[in-house]
C-alpha cells in the first residue's frame, strides 16, 4: 500500500502526530490524556509512517531499537515513584512537586516522570511489537 498521496501524507503527519502525542503526555496529569495515550499516538506515527515509506526507512528514523525505550521507561517510572521514599521517607508513589511551575508544561512532578515512563513504555512496546509482526510478514 506505498501510494504517492500516502507515502506524502506520511511524512507530514509523522512529525504533527508526535507532536500532538507530546501534547498528550503533558496534559495527562491535569485532564485526560497521559504517558499512555500519548505512547499509542506517537507509535501509530510510526506504524503509519512504515507502512508508507517502509519498514527500513522507519527503523533508520527511530535511530534506536524500539526495545530499548522499554527498559529506560519502565526504570524511569520506578524512580520517579521511588524518589519519595529515598528522599523524605514518605511512601512509595507519593507525588512530590516542584514549587514553580515551569512555563508551557505547568507543574513539574514525579507523576510527570511516572508519565513519560509510560509513554516510553507504551511506544517501545507497540513498536517492538509492530515491528516483529511486520518483518515476519
Amino acid at each position: 500500500m506505498k501510494t504517492l498521496i500516502l507515502k506524502t501524507a506520511s511524512n507530514y503527519l509523522l512529525p504533527v502526530l508526535l507532536v500532538f502525542s507530546i501534547f498528550i503526555l503533558l496534559r495527562g496529569h491535569y485532564l485526560p490524556g497521559g504517558g499512555f495515550v500519548g505512547g499509542l499516538i506517537a507509535a501509530i506515527a510510526f506504524v503509519l509512517h512504515a507502512f508508507a515509506n517502509g519498514l527500513e526507512n522507519t527503523k533508520h528514523l527511530l535511530r534506536i531499537h524500539p526495545g530499548f525505550l522499554m527498559p529506560v521507561g519502565l526504570a524511569l517510572s520506578f524512580v520517579s515513584g521511588l524518589a519519595p521514599v529515598i528522599g523524605l521517607d514518605d511512601p512509595f508513589m507519593t507525588g512530590l512537586w516542584l514549587p514553580q511551575d515551569v512555563p508551557v508544561i505547568g507543574s513539574v512532578g514525579t507523576a510527570l516522570f511516572f508519565d513519560i515512563g509510560v509513554y516510553l513504555v507504551v511506544v517501545g512496546v507497540t513498536l517492538t511489537i509492530i515491528f516483529t509482526i511486520s518483518e515476519s510478514a
